[in-house]
């Protein structure tokens, strides 16, 4: 009975630690995007795409470069998304037969319904993962044609636009990112509870170290915005 009760106390336990995580760290972005390296990155892409349109024709290589940088990182993810995901539906195919010799390495419920139940969690992950990383790869596709234009040279509102896809592109790449991190407490799941839980235990301060910025990296930020405004300056002067 005790190992039964631990699946319904530590797995909702620590699925509610990652989701309020998160819930801060959305908060964060809204209210102080520069506290985080998603809200940073997102200002940097802004002003990316308004430094390599000022001059389409003599920026387009680097940009079509660095895009497809972008696209390859999501390929790779969307790629290794599928596989995975085809390789756990092979496998549950395969081992529904002897479910009840693994299970003796699992210390928690071992009812077919809850082993179902775990790979069901770390299919959806991988898809989800899947469905993001082609959803930015659409973006980023977007945008390698639109910030080549010549014509769109100088124009506030294409730029804009143009800037607003690549951070969607860039959102949509992160969340597929967090799909593959909440795939590995779902997937320690399958041996039990606890390491699931001590998983997203131990995921919530590498996620805030990867997440949060420092002082150092917000003051070295701000001053790069600084020097790129005084270069414009002096070059319309």
């Amino acid at each position: 009975m005790k190992q039964l009760a631990l699946d319904y106390v530590l797995v909702p336990l620590g699925v509610g630690l990652f989701g309020l995580y998160h819930i801060w760290l959305l908060y964060t972005i809204a209210r102080n995007p520069r506290r985080t390296v998603i809200g940073l990155n997102t200002e940097s892409r802004q002003k990316w795409v308004f430094s390599m349109m000022a001059d389409p024709a003599a920026n387009g290589v680097l940009v079509i470069q660095t895009i497809r940088n972008n696209i390859m990182a999501a390929t790779l993810l969307a790629t290794a998304a599928i596989t995975l995901s085809s390789l756990i539906g092979v496998y549950v195919s395969s081992t529904s037969n002897t479910a009840n010799t693994a299970s003796k390495l699992v210390y928690g419920n071992k009812t077919q319904i809850v082993s179902s139940i775990k790979y069901f969690a770390v299919l959806i992950c991988y898809l989800v993962a899947f469905l993001c990383n082609v959803e930015a790869i659409r973006y980023y596709s977007h945008v390698s044609f639109m910030a080549t234009m010549p014509t769109l040279k100088g124009k506030i509102e294409p730029m804009e636009y143009i800037a607003r896809n690549l951070n969607r592109g860039s959102y949509f790449w992160s969340f597929g990112l967090r799909a593959f991190y909440l795939s590995f407490p779902l997937f320690l799941w399958i041996f039990g509870p606890i390491p699931m839980f001590s998983c997203c235990f131990i995921m919530l301060f590498v996620l805030h170290f990867l997440d949060t910025t420092t002082s150092f990296t917000r003051n070295l930020h701000k001053s790069s915005m600084i020097d790129e405004t005084k270069g414009k300056d002096i070059g319309s002067v």
